[in-house]
């Protein structure tokens, strides 16, 4: 029966159903085909997937990023990075992948990192030898970065799920994402040697006069990942005290000292953030009436007795655990995969004797990866809405960048001392 319901639910995506439409349709069939409980148990779920003070950061760290957009800090930050390393063999590339990686640490999202940094810098990168098709791929690899460096939404969402302290999570995300950061600067370096085109990129001088000047410029907007992440981490708030004091931060910063933003826009950008954040708060109230039926069907020790004579080993897991979760990061939105399967598939893998933070992270940058994973990849989506390349076009740009992605995963699934090391050493 739940074999259906699974059925229904991606037959409902794939004929162009919204997640949660899907979701809650292949739900309420369940509810109507075993009569197991009243269809008025579905807004009990939903609500009671919502009901949760660690999520309402995910609304604020959203604004956080409209206001950035807005307000002129996002700008600053590729100035700052443009005069630190655009001057490098490949140096536009290499800014766009960091400014993607600091954008990242302020907001936590994909899309939102791929549409205020590929906006600017891709233009740049095809007036400097780029093939359009590589900039915007590069661009939404890039934004997946957005997820993966702290603060991240899916791993509130993930914390949230499954009990882990999302402080935690937020400091094992940081090698991770500079790690995938330095691999992605590496592939663009590829390019650059491959294709003659790019030899013509402007290589201006390092100035270090440019550097200091651009350093105190921005110097308002590099504070404030420090900011929300050090005082995260000092114990002085909590992740959703940080977002809110991080839009108090970036609204005086935007409006008052580099007045690029007006009050009167105030309104715009509050009705863009709640916009996104309702789309995947939508989807976790939808979620959370499949993780019931999951729960009450008894699916994930189902799992757990299936899988668990066949996967006897910590590698065995890992591998058949990344194949299912890159099959489900490219045909699933990532916050419903995470509440739906967490549940079932990671308890096998800490009865293994994984670490519950290791396997955390690499649940969750496994799933990040389906944002540039074709056909559903947000990040896919926005920067073909940016640049007014195909679909397909974009995604022949990012296939260099993707492959790389997931070697990162696979490194950091079996070399587990890349995510503990740093919470291991604070704590």
């Amino acid at each position: 029966m739940l074999g259906i319901v699974f059925v229904i639910m991606f037959v409902l995506i794939l004929i162009g159903l919204p997640v949660y439409l899907s979701i809650l349709g292949s739900g309420m069939a369940f509810l109507l085909m075993t009569g197991m409980k009243p269809l008025l148990l579905v807004p009990q779920r939903f609500v009671t997937g919502l009901d949760s003070f660690p999520l309402l950061a995910i609304p604020l760290f959203v604004f956080v990023g409209e206001i950035m957009d807005k307000g002129g800090i996002s700008k600053k930050m590729i100035n700052w990075a443009d005069s630190l390393i655009g001057w490098m063999p490949g140096g536009l590339g290499i800014v766009t992948i960091v400014s993607c990686a600091i954008f990242a640490a302020l907001t936590g999202s994909g899309p939102a990192t791929v549409a205020a940094i590929g906006s600017i810098m891709i233009p740049s990168l095809v007036e400097n030898g780029y093939d359009k098709k590589t900039a915007a791929g590069m661009a939404a690899a890039g934004g997946a970065l957005g997820p993966i460096i702290p603060p991240s939404i899916p791993m509130i969402i993930y914390g949230v799920t499954m009990g882990l302290s999302i402080p935690k999570m937020f400091i094992a995300g940081i090698f991770p994402g500079l790690f995938m950061m330095l691999l992605l600067i590496c592939v663009n370096l590829v390019i650059i040697k491959k294709n003659p085109n790019n030899k013509q990129e402007n290589k201006s001088k390092f100035s270090f006069k440019r550097l200091m000047k651009s350093t105190w410029e921005a110097l308002g907007a590099l504070c404030l990942p420090i900011i929300i992440l050090g005082g995260i981490y000092a114990g002085i708030f909590t992740p959703t005290e940080a977002a809110a004091v991080g839009v108090a931060y970036a609204l005086i910063l935007s409006i008052f000292i580099y007045k690029e933003m007006k009050i009167k826009e105030i309104p715009q950008a509050l009705l863009n953030s709640m916009e996104t954040a309702a789309m995947v708060g939508i989807i976790m109230g939808a979620a959370n009436l499949l993780s019931w039926i999951m729960s009450v069907t008894n699916v994930g020790e189902l799992i757990n007795n299936t899988l668990g004579g066949l996967l006897t080993t910590k590698v065995s897991y890992l591998l058949v655990l990344m194949l299912i979760l890159f099959f489900v990061g490219a045909l699933m939105d990532t916050v419903a995969a995470i509440i739906i399967l967490a549940p079932v598939l990671v308890p096998l893998g800490i009865e293994l004797g994984l670490d519950p933070l290791h396997l955390g992270m690499v649940f969750v940058i496994n799933l990040v990866i389906g944002y540039v994973t074709p056909p559903f990849g947000y990040n896919l989506f926005t920067a073909s809405s940016i640049t007014g390349l195909s679909f397909n076009e974009i995604v022949k740009g990012v296939v260099p960048f993707l492959v790389i992605e997931l070697v990162a995963v696979l490194i950091l699934a079996f070399v587990p001392q890349i995510i503990t090391f740093l919470p291991n050493l604070i704590s």
